[in-house]
């Protein structure tokens, strides 16, 4: 079980011998109003039954509650290595009322909008941990709400809660002659340095050091397949105890100080034996030359005393010369020809532009693509776009033209003018991915053409531009902050239906606000799929060429070139921020700034308002704004395991849009709580960032982490 918690107002050396688990109870520091401390020198009651978490009794003797104008409380907790998709959480509340005698204090608990416990109460100087026990979370945003019921005269209260998640783990241990063998090992070479303890394969994830395991058998114990002690300082004799090993195929003992000979002893599976640069000078056994000969053992003994009148490959370097050799033979001729076929496709392009007035449709392909979508020949797209007269927009991939359909239908045709599907990096991954797709928040492809000349895909023409259009260029009409969340939610949607409900899932690798389009309604629809990638769930990543648009590049995929959903998190959370400000990615001036660190600087200087773009008036919600501050910032985390993923995101702002609609529902009853960000938030903003401000480079990518912003939050 992983466990995170947190102390809300005290204890922040709460751990062993006070706390008999030895947890670690983290303070909350950030606790300006509206939250209130208590505090009491009573000793509070632990009831048996409630005394199963043995929470220090200092935990309960302070607590957290709000102004008694507020009615609702956020409790956050950062996920931090764990996969989103798959945990399962387990929150524990911690509570006891020290507040007066008798007090009137009532309140629900929700996860995410779902009902975890209604109507309670905290018994006055007496500890209530609340739980469902073993009733886990199948949501997997640690996003917690305290709401204060219609009869209480009090808001809510909590001292303490700490989350649990379930860690499930394979019950097969390794075969237990294979742990015995390796013990031996372990005690002939007296390996204390290396961290070799428990089962050897079992948890998977901290298996040996230096050994491979077998998993492929569900039903059976893992085996031991591979062992890699090269460089190990190994000394003495060659232990028989790794040609005991059934399954063992490929042991690796190289760059040691062995010595003595070779064991003749048989050994059963082992494919690779690489015993080289040691100082075995014994014969070596006919039982492995056999193996090696008939081409069963791969065998290395170069630098050894006993190949000094041994002239065999195996005790030489010459199938490494001979690949040298292969390469530095191959590599040039690979290179003239890939010379000469580009001198032979420039030629043919270059004869191709003598004629400007040639005729495209005589170019048509005559082999389709293999999709389920209309192809459209030249010459019906110069009628659809009245001989491309209206031209809606440009870009490195050609020119956007308005186009109109026989039905009447407006269309926008993108056209890559003078190029071929060879050239074209953009065209196939576009065409076979938006033909598979259907989403109301994904563009729609109507069809495509296919001309030798002129590759062109035909979409839905939406009305109102892009976003970024909307957030920068738009001075004739501003969005309002309930149109930006909801362009923001349909974009999420569109993204995490191409990450979870496309199989495989789909990469998209340019989200911007370029590439979201707003039909005539304001709905936001993801466009642009060139650089789209599949991405199959049972592999971690894809490594690509890196690419994307300047500011929205995740730094991670930047740095290891390893593809993840987790890479349009990045884009969609720079997206976000200029939903929030208004502001382009890269503010150029007499200083650049990447937009995350930009925010960043602003809150540390207790500046929040300064943040928000000016159109907006200062009409809007101050904690919804604050919310979605905080769910872009983790997602630009650096790190991509720190992200959530888009279906949490969708879940975080689909609670956010009733706060908009009804702001009694998650804010202040009173009218404390305005649409502009009063000066006592302003500082908690500020409070929340002065320790974590980092001047990242924007060169680099990277942008620093940021903690939670809810009013209480811990890791």
């Amino acid at each position: 079980m992983c466990i995170y918690m947190i102390s809300l107002v005290f204890c922040v050396r709460c751990r062993y011998p006070m706390d008999p688990y030895d947890r670690f109870w983290e303070q909350w520091q950030y606790n300006s109003y509206p939250l209130i401390n208590l505090n009491t020198s009573s000793q509070v009651e632990i009831l048996p039954g409630n005394d199963y978490f043995n929470v220090p009794m200092a935990i309960f003797q302070e607590a957290m509650t709000l102004d008694p104008s507020y009615t609702s409380m956020w409790l956050t907790m950062e996920k931090n290595n764990v996969d989103s998709k798959s945990v399962r959480l387990l929150p524990i509340f911690h509570f006891a009322e020290i507040n007066g005698s008798n007090p009137n204090r009532r309140f629900d608990i929700y996860n995410a909008g779902d009902l975890l416990h209604r109507g309670f109460s905290p018994s006055l100087l007496q500890a209530n941990s609340l739980y469902d026990s073993g009733q886990f979370l199948y949501n997997g945003d640690a996003f917690y709400t305290l709401n204060k019921t219609r009869g209480s005269d009090l808001p809510p209260l909590i001292n303490a809660f700490e989350i649990y998640s379930l860690i499930r783990m394979e019950n097969f241990t390794a075969a237990s002659e294979d742990v015995s063998y390796m013990k031996q090992v372990k005690k002939h070479y007296n390996l204390t340095r290396i961290k070799w303890n428990g089962d050897p394969c079992s948890p998977r994830e901290y298996s040996w050091e230096g050994l491979t395991c077998d998993y492929s058998k569900s039903n059976q114990n893992p085996r031991i397949v591979e062992v890699n002690l090269s460089t190990s300082g190994l000394k003495g004799g060659l232990t028989i105890s790794f040609m005991n090993m059934v399954s063992l195929e490929n042991l690796d003992l190289s760059h040691n100080n062995l010595t003595g000979g070779i064991p003749d002893y048989p050994i059963k599976s082992i494919k690779v034996l690489n015993l080289s640069y040691n100082q075995l000078d014994g014969p070596i056994p006919n039982s492995i030359l056999q193996r090696y000969q008939a081409g069963l053992l791969d065998l290395r003994l170069e630098g050894n005393p006993v190949c000094s009148k041994i002239k065999d490959t195996y005790c030489s370097n010459k199938k490494n010369t001979k690949s040298t050799m292969v390469i530095a033979v191959i590599v040039p001729v690979v290179m003239v020809s890939l010379l000469a076929v580009m001198c032979t496709l420039w030629a043919l392009r270059w004869k191709g532009r003598s004629g400007d007035n040639e005729d495209y449709a005589m170019y048509e392909e005559e082999t389709p693509l293999h999709i389920d979508i209309r192809r459209f020949t030249y010459a019906e797209l110069k009628h659809i776009t009245n001989n491309f007269h209206s031209i809606v927009g440009k870009g490195g991939f050609g020119t956007v033209y308005h186009g109109t359909m026989e039905n009447g239908d407006e269309v926008a045709v993108k056209v890559l003018m003078e190029t071929s599907i060879a050239e074209s990096t953009d065209f196939l991954p576009e065409v076979q991915t938006l033909s598979k797709v259907h989403h109301k928040n994904l563009v729609t492809l109507q069809g495509y053409c296919q001309n030798t000349k002129c590759l062109a895909l035909v979409y839905d023409f939406m009305p109102r531009g892009n976003l970024q259009q909307l957030l920068r260029e738009g001075d004739d009409y501003s969005l309002n902050w309930e149109q930006r969340l909801h362009i923001a939610l349909d974009s999420a949607q569109g993204l995490e239906y191409l990450h979870e409900s496309c199989t495989p899932s789909i990469v998209h690798r340019d989200i911007k606000t370029a590439n979201i389009l707003l039909d005539k309604n304001l709905v936001g629809i993801i466009a642009d799929f060139g650089l789209s990638r599949a991405f199959n769930d049972a592999h971690t990543h894809i490594s690509t060429v890196a690419a994307g648009t300047l500011g929205y590049l995740d730094p991670e995929y930047h740095a290891t070139f390893q593809l993840t959903i987790k890479t349009d998190v990045y884009s969609f959370g720079i997206v976000l921020l200029e939903i929030i400000t208004g502001q382009p990615p890269v503010l150029m001036g007499p200083q650049t700034y990447h937009l995350p660190n930009w925010v960043r600087q602003k809150i540390a200087k207790g500046s929040i308002q300064d943040i928000v773009d000016k159109r907006l008036l200062d009409q809007y919600d101050s904690s919804s704004l604050q919310s979605v501050v905080e769910l872009a910032m983790n997602c630009v985390g650096s790190a991509a395991m720190d992200r959530p993923t888009m279906t949490e995101v969708v879940s975080r702002l689909k609670v956010l849009l009733p706060t908009v609609l009804s702001e009694k529902q998650y804010a202040s009853a009173s009218s404390r709580c305005t649409n502009s960000m009063d000066a006592e938030t302003r500082r908690q903003f500020r409070l929340l960032i002065s320790e974590r401000n980092e001047e990242s480079s924007f060169h680099s990518g990277y942008t620093g982490g940021m903690p939670e912003l809810n009013l209480l939050s811990g890791r």
